[in-house]
């Protein structure tokens, strides 16, 4: 079982989750909902969580197979559902960024293998019913 503890740290809805191991994340809520963005949204986070998993996959396939990344970066767009509470992730577009001497095809194929079989928080999402579309550019 893995255990997240969060404390209110400012104001009404300014908190601070803490993981088992001592790691912390702020989160707030929006300036319109009440907030004084003192951290990241719990939805936002999601985005991040699907980018942190599938870059530590895609990393490691590549390094298995010998190609230099030289640099790495993520950019995710989302777009959650209108007038729904909850408001769930209905689209999600996610661009990959390796820099480096890496074969296109693959890049392309480590993320395939990240988004459809490793990471789980991209299974998660999908599962709750969001789209994940992506596309991998490579910066030689």
């Amino acid at each position: 079982m893995i255990r997240i503890e969060l404390s209110r740290k400012e104001n009404d809805f300014g908190f601070e989750a803490t993981d088992a191991n001592g790691h912390t994340v702020k989160m707030d809520t929006s300036p319109d909902s009440g907030g004084h963005n003192y951290g990241v949204r719990p939805m936002q986070m999601l985005l991040m969580g699907l980018a942190g998993c599938s870059a530590i996959d895609v990393i490691s396939i590549l390094k298995k197979q010998r190609q230099e990344v030289r640099d790495y970066k993520m950019v995710v767009d989302g777009e959650r559902e209108a007038g729904k509470e909850p408001s769930l992730w209905k689209t999600i577009n996610v661009e990959f960024h390796i820099y480096g001497d890496v074969d296109e095809d693959k890049a392309k194929r480590a993320v395939e293998l990240s988004v459809d079989k490793y990471c789980s928080v991209a299974a998660t999402l999908k599962e709750a019913g969001a789209e994940l579309d992506w596309k991998v550019f490579i910066h030689k």
